[in-house]
């Protein structure tokens, strides 16, 4: 009587990589240091660019972007380097919409009377 095969038991497979977002222009990220070890004091930062032209190591990048205050104002401008894992986006509002200018009626010609 022949042996019976076990039967294999399934192996885990590796997750696929991560779908990569990149960086668009405008976006608020809050860097801490999940972003790099630079990062001991949390700051905000607006996106201005990614630098694509610089090859950093796999999973890391670099951008260049303007420090935020509390109030959300630009105080500096950096070049920052730091690991995309550990970028998190800041959802802000939209900016307010500027309210549409008072309309006055058409001014109509007056007329002499007599």
């Amino acid at each position: 009587m022949p042996a019976e095969r076990p039967t294999p038991t399934p192996t885990p497979r590796s997750k696929p990589p991560p779908p990569v977002r990149m960086l668009r222009a405008g976006e608020v990220l809050h860097l801490t240091r999940a972003a790099s070890p630079q990062f001991v004091t949390p700051m905000r930062v607006r996106v201005i660019r990614e630098l694509v032209d610089r090859f950093p190591p796999y999973g890391w990048l670099w951008f260049e972007g303007y420090q935020l205050d509390a109030k959300g104002r630009a105080v500096a401008k950096r070049e920052l380097f730091v690991l995309r894992e550990g970028l998190e986006w800041v959802v802000t509002a939209p900016p307010p919409a500027r309210p549409a200018p008072a309309r006055r009626p058409p001014a109509r010609p007056r007329t002499a009377v007599g």
